[in-house]
């Protein structure tokens, strides 16, 4: 039971609090005192330098610095109006003033012990006006160099030393008290308050950066998955073809041998596994309210209505065809008819009045496209975007192994360019080093046919 009360004693939230706060004293006065910790230069950004001659702004870094050094020697002329005779002793708060620029803890501590030096040595003033001053910049400068609950500590070692020294000290009474404690929680608190700020700002930058990012990722996985859909239902319809034409295959064929019909029904079992797995794997990026398209999924041979479309839209829009029409595996046609149209739709949204020009260039290697818009014109403001659709067109080409550039032109304008390669039969027969199929299959079987005649 005893043991229970101890528990329930050293877990209390007051008990807690308590060990928390004497391990922050711990950190924040006692721990690496003497620690270097030079105060570094500004970073040359913001309202301020932008008002300074740039010529002058490679020195303006260091305003901190120089602010601090004419405190401590402000300080050092107080000493000359105060101590006329132990004018070192005056002087000696300057010090620690200029030691918060390397060791900031350290200059708090020895503020401390020449503000009581002077007030024992004095018998009148606990803060004359040199330590005075020199105690208050101290306090400042270590707070903004660290953090508002090193602050709070800073100002109630003060009142201790205060309290200590008008009550036990060889003064009764010193006038310098209650305003070092009044205008120091004034000074603090000011720079608690910038702190929070500044820390809530870069708390603010974090997030909206996490938020970009990820608006980002979200944006790509959507491409990403809406390019699996597309292409599933192209590779859906011809592994479906090739499947019946399997089925089909030996019923064309009068009387053929055994290896032939258990070779198309091979090929067919093939070709119906791979479409049940096509399906289970893709079926993951299909959304609940996905509905696969009635018509099938568009083609350069599409390309006119497009533009006829983006004409009533007010976009007017020219087609220009260099080499030799041929016809494109589907998911390439595909791919560049998304870029084409997604191209076009920035160009309405992003540069309305402005006229664009599609071209595609037919070639041994691939498949070129560019799209080229001119500047806005009109007196309808251009819609702001974030380039989720640049995205989705690299995301296409990079799929296809190929290469895109997108960025302005020196006349005002947006150019989308993407080459897509694309391998011919004869390429692809080099490449595995081996010859067409069908050709050794009715190799075969006519040499087969010719030996049983």
């Amino acid at each position: 039971m005893t043991q229970t009360q101890t528990q329930t004693k050293t877990r209390s939230p007051e008990l807690r609090a308590f060990k928390g706060a004497i391990a922050g004293l711990r950190q924040d006065l006692f721990h690496d005192i003497f620690a270097y910790r030079p105060l570094a230069p500004m970073s040359g950004e913001g309202r301020f330098f932008r008002l300074v001659p740039a010529r002058l702004r490679k020195h303006a870094v260091w305003t901190p610095h120089a602010l601090v050094l004419l405190a401590a020697f402000f300080t050092v002329t107080l000493a000359i109006d105060t101590w006329h005779r132990q004018f070192f002793l005056g002087a000696l708060p300057a010090v620690p003033v200029a030691l918060t620029l390397v060791r900031p803890v350290a200059a708090f501590w020895l503020s401390m012990a020449v503000s009581f030096i002077t007030a024992v040595t004095s018998n009148d003033w606990l803060w004359g006006p040199s330590s005075f001053f020199a105690h208050l910049v101290v306090l400042v400068v270590v707070a903004a160099r660290t953090r508002p609950r090193t602050a709070a500590w800073m100002w109630t070692a003060s009142l201790l030393l205060a309290l200590l020294m008008e009550n036990s000290g060889p003064m009764r009474y010193s006038s310098s008290i209650g305003p070092m404690l009044v205008l120091s929680a004034m000074a603090l608190l000011v720079v608690g308050i910038v702190h929070v700020r500044r820390d809530a700002q870069r708390e603010v930058t974090v997030q909206r950066t996490v938020t970009a990012v990820e608006r980002d990722r979200r944006t790509l996985l959507e491409e990403r998955t809406t390019i699996a859909r597309e292409l599933h239902d192209v590779v859906a319809h011809h592994m479906s073809v090739v499947a019946i034409q399997a089925e089909a295959a030996p019923y064309r064929v009068e009387n053929p041998p055994p290896e032939l019909e258990q070779a198309f029904v091979t090929i067919r079992e093939n070709a119906v596994a791979a479409l049940t797995e096509l399906r289970r794997v893709l079926g993951v990026v299909r959304a609940d309210d996905y509905e696969a398209p009635d018509a099938p999924q568009p083609t350069l041979d599409g390309l006119d209505g497009l533009l006829a479309n983006v004409r009533e839209a007010g976009l007017e829009s020219e087609k220009t065809i260099t080499g030799a029409v041929r016809e494109l595996p589907q998911g390439v046609e595909l791919s560049a008819y998304r870029i084409i149209q997604e191209a076009l739709s920035n160009t309405l949204r992003h540069a309305p009045g402005a006229t664009a020009q599609v071209e595609l260039a037919y070639v041994l290697g691939g498949l070129g496209l560019r799209v080229v818009n001119g500047p806005p014109t009109g007196l309808v403001k251009p819609s702001p975007g974030a380039g989720h659709g640049i995205t989705g067109m690299r995301e296409r080409v990079a799929m296809l192994n190929g290469e895109m550039t997108a960025g302005a032109t020196e006349a005002g304008g947006y150019e989308i360019a993407a080459f897509i390669p694309v391998q011919t039969t004869h390429d692809t027969h080099d490449a595995h080093g081996t010859r067409d199929t069908r050709d050794d299959t009715h190799d075969r079987y006519d040499t087969e046919r010719d030996e049983k005649a």
